[in-house]
């Protein structure tokens, strides 16, 4: 997900999504440990994802 997506969003959506991601990262981690998971990049990729939001949600409030 690019800066720019999340940047235009409203802090109701970001939420919402932020919750979503950490739902398929906790998805994730069950099917690593389940040896189900073929590509292991995914994972950073949802952590990465999920900083932008948290930090995009916090610019807003300040």
């Amino acid at each position: 997900m690019k800066t720019k997506d999340i940047t235009t969003k409203t802090p109701a959506d970001l939420a919402k999504l932020l919750s979503e991601k950490r739902e398929a990262l906790r998805v994730f981690r069950f099917g690593a440990a389940g040896a189900k998971t073929k590509n292991v990049r995914e994972g950073r990729v949802i952590r990465k994802d999920i900083a932008r939001i948290m930090t995009s949600l916090n610019a807003k409030k300040v």
